[in-house]
């Protein structure tokens, strides 16, 4: 497996402000063999972007010597493709397709979707979806930003986030299988699900399905967003994490995904990535 640093990590990232070539050049330098880069509305990558400015920022990554596992999204948090407002959901399909395209343009074959929320729980003032009504919309995003994925060779990977959806592996596994196409998988968080079951189940149910992992930690004892911990501080048994991946024939990315930035994060968390995959 190779290892991967999420772009939000870095000083900035999170606020789409860090410089891509330097955020390459860090992960490239603490250690990692790539990064997850990251578009959204407004900032350093948005969909935008045009033919030549993704193939510049691939060529630069060829020079630092560092690959572009995947293009991550959190747009779709506050632009949902499930919201109410039928204009808000056109508009987060219009973005998703874009994003797709700027995906194949940086020369990777993996975006990270979020299909849609019951509930946004860093936003207390978001509107709340009825679970039903967030599936049948969230299937009908898929549905439309499916031909792009298709035309393009980049795969829609859906993440287990807590949007209280897609609560369990059977039904991730089953909402991916509707789609009836190899353009359509999961992007498997290991620490996500920590609150509520155990990263291996996942792993196994998901199967072949799973397109990427990203990894985090988590202590159950917390509960909460807090909960969310430095690797090897929490519960996630990593061990039993890399020998169930090697069981299904997982053997791509794993991107560490450590929110916020704070000074000596990227580096403890490098250490801690080599320590665990390497």
């Amino acid at each position: 497996m190779k290892i991967s640093a999420s772009y939000w990590m870095f000083e900035g990232g999170l606020e789409a402000k860090k410089p891509i070539a330097e955020a390459m050049q860090e992960a490239k330098e603490l250690g990692f063999d790539a990064i997850e880069l990251a578009i959204a509305g407004k900032g350093v990558l948005t969909h935008k972007a045009t033919a030549a400015q993704c193939e510049d920022i691939a060529a630069t990554a060829g020079k630092i010597g560092i690959e572009i596992s995947s293009v991550a999204s959190g747009e779709n948090w506050t632009c949902s493709p499930a919201a109410n407002d039928c204009d808000v959901r056109k508009k987060s399909i219009e973005f998703n397709r874009r994003a797709i395209q700027v995906t194949k343009w940086l020369g990777t074959d993996a975006y990270l979707f979020v299909p849609g929320a019951v509930d946004v729980f860093f936003l207390p003032d978001a509107e709340v979806i009825p679970y039903d009504v967030c599936y049948e919309r969230a299937c009908e995003a898929v549905r439309q930003i499916l031909p792009s994925a298709e035309e393009t060779g980049v795969a829609i990977c859906i993440e287990n986030v807590w949007n209280k959806f897609l609560l369990s592996p059977l039904e991730m596994r089953d909402f991916i299988n509707s789609f009836n196409s190899k353009m359509v998988g999961a992007y498997f968080d290991v620490g996500n699900v920590l609150l509520t079951g155990y990263p291996e189940h996942w792993i196994r149910i998901l199967g072949e399905r799973i397109k990427r992992v990203h990894v985090k930690d988590f202590k159950r004892s917390m509960g909460t967003v807090e909960g969310f911990v430095d690797l090897s501080e929490g519960d996630v048994n990593f061990q039993t994490v890399k020998e169930t991946l090697a069981d299904i024939g997982y053997n791509g990315y794993v991107t560490a995904e450590l929110l916020p930035f704070e000074p000596g994060r990227p580096e403890k968390t490098a250490q801690a990535m080599k320590k665990i995959f390497k």
